[in-house]
């Protein structure tokens, strides 16, 4: 139920976003998902690939820090308050969301969101019990 995302630390700079793109592209790695933060001096690149761990290897070989994070990959009704339905499950029982962000893939009636938990294990729990969809990590890596 847990999805591998890969983050990158960049420089604020430019370029270096093109950079990271680029060796993911030519290794053939696609991306399937992404969130991008920064500061004055660095960013983080979080990325969900097709590939991990041939993402991992050839993001460090030039020269990149990688690291990597659990993640959790929700079917959201794509509806007014779909979303507020999911984050009320959590709330309730005082999961918090560290942060989320949008995964482009056409479903139908459904959105799909990248949630990172305060508790992953529990949030997982609650939300298979409540029925809400937890995709697998190979099903999101091929969607």
């Amino acid at each position: 139920m847990k999805v591998k995302q890969l983050s990158v630390f960049l420089e604020n700079k430019a370029g270096r976003l093109a950079e990271v793109t680029k060796v993911l592209g030519d290794a053939g790695i696609n991306i399937r998902a992404l969130s991008l933060a920064d500061t004055t001096d660095f960013g983080i690149l979080r990325l969900i690939v097709d590939q991990y761990d041939q993402a991992t290897q050839v993001l460090k070989q030039h020269g990149f820090t990688v690291g990597r994070t659990e993640v959790v990959a929700l079917e959201v009704p794509d509806r007014p308050g779909g979303l507020a339905s999911v984050l009320q499950i959590l709330s309730a029982s005082q999961i918090n969301v560290e942060y989320m962000y949008a995964f482009v893939h056409h479903s139908g009636k459904n959105a799909v969101i990248i949630f990172r938990f305060n508790n992953l294990d529990r949030a997982i729990e609650l939300l298979q019990q409540q029925g809400v969809h937890i995709f697998k990590g190979q099903e999101v890596y091929r969607l």
